[in-house]
């Protein structure tokens, strides 16, 4: 089986931990996050994935190579200008093996414990040109719903409102039939959400949803992307790319300071006599002074924290001094 991997986007939401390493490949657990996608995605039988980049492209390939290391075949495929959800899914399937008959595609900035091979599965069993993932949440006026009938069957795709007609909303994962994909004008800016999906419905093509609220995060903000390492490391979610060892082995952390919550520390990260570390991300190179309590934060790599600062709920640049 094959997959796409969108691994694009810019994560101006993440900045400025984004100013210079791509959303996907920020660290969490202690691997780039996209590690844990393609991880999940090797262990659900898939064998290829084509990665859908574009910002910073080149440090995809440079750390994953051909994917060997994961046991897969990764192929790399670059968008010279944004081209929306729909036209990067277009733009990659250029690598895409010919001869399956669908595809799956991820968003790279989500963090699923979702049953894929049940997803596939639903999509074999029911004819579906498009079978997506579906969860619902408490509050989905900040997303688009997607009403479904009893069947499962998709029945209209909503953009934001202030009064909601369902509780589900995209979770970023389709089962798309390989027509699905070909129909994409090639080299057009277009949305999956706004312009595909939609207009299968109005030809009557038959577009299922299957609703799993397994865990589910969207990982786009500094907030987010601290929750989800995390929650990997406490177990809240599980992940085959997890190693088990939160703390780097060449890291030095003092005999009197604490890393605790789910903490996560890069290689060669230095924390200081007495320093707190709790439930935070803190990258390759970073300095915690003697003292210092960092607390639910991302810090980027090579910052410094100095002596007894106190940095709650904070995202911390590459190279920064507190």
């Amino acid at each position: 089986m094959q997959a796409i991997l969108l691994v694009g986007g810019q994560g101006t939401r993440l900045r400025p931990l984004t100013l210079t390493t791509p959303k996907p490949m920020l660290p969490v657990a202690g691997v780039p996050f996209v590690t844990h996608q393609l991880a999940r995605l090797a262990a659900a039988g898939f064998d290829h994935v084509v990665l859908a980049t574009s910002y910073r492209a080149e440090v995809f390939a440079a750390h994953f190579g051909a994917g060997q290391n994961l046991g897969l075949r990764l192929s790399y495929v670059t968008e010279a200008e944004p081209l929306g959800t729909g036209g990067a899914i277009r733009n990659a399937a250029a690598a895409l093996h010919p001869g399956d008959e669908l595809v799956v595609v991820q968003n790279g900035d989500v963090l699923s414990g979702h049953d894929l091979a049940a997803q596939v599965a639903r999509h074999r069993a029911t004819g579906a040109v498009a079978t997506l993932h579906l969860v619902t949440v408490e509050d989905p006026r900040a997303y688009g719903c997607v009403p479904t009938d009893e069947a499962g069957r998709v029945l209209a795709f909503h953009e934001k409102m202030p009064e909601p007609v369902s509780d589900q909303i995209n979770a970023g994962c389709y089962v798309l039939d390989r027509a699905v994909i070909d129909a994409i004008p090639a080299g057009a800016v277009v949305s999956v959400e706004r312009e595909t999906f939609p207009s299968l419905l109005a030809a009557g093509a038959v577009v299922t949803g299957v609703v799993d609220d397994s865990y589910w995060l969207d990982v786009g903000t500094p907030a987010a992307y601290v929750q989800a390492s995390v929650d990997i490391v406490t177990g809240v979610v599980e992940s085959p790319a997890y190693t088990g060892v939160p703390v780097d082995p060449s890291a030095v952390v003092d005999p009197s300071a604490s890393v605790v919550g789910g903490t996560a520390l890069g290689a060669g990260v230095v924390v200081g006599a007495g320093a707190v570390v709790a439930a935070s991300v803190v990258q390759r190179g970073v300095r915690i002074g003697a003292g210092a309590v960092v607390t639910r934060s991302a810090i980027g790599a090579g910052a410094v924290v100095g002596d007894g600062r106190v940095v709650t709920d904070a995202a911390i640049a590459d190279s920064a001094t507190v």
